[in-house]
């Protein structure tokens, strides 16, 4: 560190006056000592660490800027390089990389229309599955742009976290949340997947309780649930997933436009590309740290079901 120091300065100052400072505060370093670490090879450790945080640089990037040390340690692994994982954080730690961190968001689902009476909660707080198409949960979220709220629906399939559906609006009707419904059944249905019986879980926005939508689950052969408590806990995986978009793309820098959000195009364009990498390159802990895609295809090789412990949520621990 103190040759480092030295070097960022002896251009103004001189390597002498600067050690003779450096001794008189306390800090002992004669300039002989100095040139002579200069003319030091580099250690194997510092070679290898200059060469990691390279590997760390370009994994972090890949990756939208998101990942921690924990996963940055699993991308890193995954393709190849053998590192601890108190070395990517300490790396890390010295680049100045880190996580992005999340927010709470707030409810969007709200009324509008006809409805239907509400459906029972089948899920009651457990968020568990043992293949895919078991259970679906559905939820919406909101951007500001420049023109005005701009509202993003999911659908996530609870067995392996995988996007199956979305849709973006500058609307709150129930085409928004119907149109991410369509598309995660078209897209199971066009790979040849069965869909019936499966349990489709939202909170109690009435977007999720139309005619139409429940219309839409009775044609599939699916079944309506919605949480009976009514606070975020009784959809707490939709929410969560709100949560990583809002942080990973909407306040991400890397993912955000110049100049902020204008209009409802932009952020079209912009989740298409955060599920694509949702689905197909993020590393979900939940799943043993593969991506959604992986696991399923993983799953359907084996064809050995997948258990991993069920998320619980106690009654009554907190409320929208």
């Amino acid at each position: 560190m103190l040759v480092d120091y030295i070097d960022q300065h002896r251009d103004r100052f001189g390597v002498e006056p600067i050690c003779a400072v450096l001794t008189e505060a306390g800090t002992k370093i004669a300039p002989s000592t100095y040139y002579a670490a200069k003319k030091r090879p580099p250690s194997a450790r510092a070679i290898r660490d200059a060469e990691l945080i390279e590997d760390i640089k370009i994994a972090h990037k890949a990756n939208l800027g998101v990942y921690g040390a924990r996963k940055i340690h699993a991308e890193l692994n995954r393709e190849g390089v053998d590192v601890a994982g108190c070395t990517v954080e300490r790396l890390m730690r010295a680049e100045g990389l880190r996580g992005i961190p999340r927010e709470k968001t707030r409810r969007t689902t709200v009324g509008d229309g006809a409805e239907t009476e509400r459906p029972e909660d089948l899920v009651n707080r457990k968020f568990a599955a043992t293949g895919a198409n078991q259970l679906w949960v559905a939820d919406l979220t909101y951007v500001r742009t420049h023109a005005g709220w701009t509202y993003v629906a999911f659908v996530l399939d609870v067995f392996s976290r995988m996007i199956v559906g979305w849709q973006v609006s500058t609307s709150l009707r129930t085409d928004l949340a119907l149109d991410a419904l369509d598309m995660g059944l078209w897209t199971r249905q066009r790979a040849g997947q069965d869909v019936t019986g499966l349990i489709h879980h939202s909170d109690r926005g009435v977007q999720y309780r139309a005619i139409r939508y429940t219309e839409r689950l009775a044609e599939a052969e699916a079944v309506a649930s919605v949480g009976s408590r009514g606070d975020s806990y009784d959809n707490a995986m939709a929410e969560a997933l709100n949560s990583l978009f809002k942080a990973e793309c909407i306040r991400n820098p890397t993912m955000r436009p110049k100049g902020g959000w204008k209009r409802v195009t932009d952020v079209e364009i912009a989740v298409a590309e955060y599920v694509d990498w949702f689905n197909h390159r993020r590393l979900h802990g939940e799943i043993g740290l593969v991506p959604p895609a992986e696991f399923e295809a993983n799953h359907q090789a084996t064809n050995t079901p997948v258990h991993y412990p069920e998320i619980t949520v106690p009654a009554g621990a907190g409320s929208k």
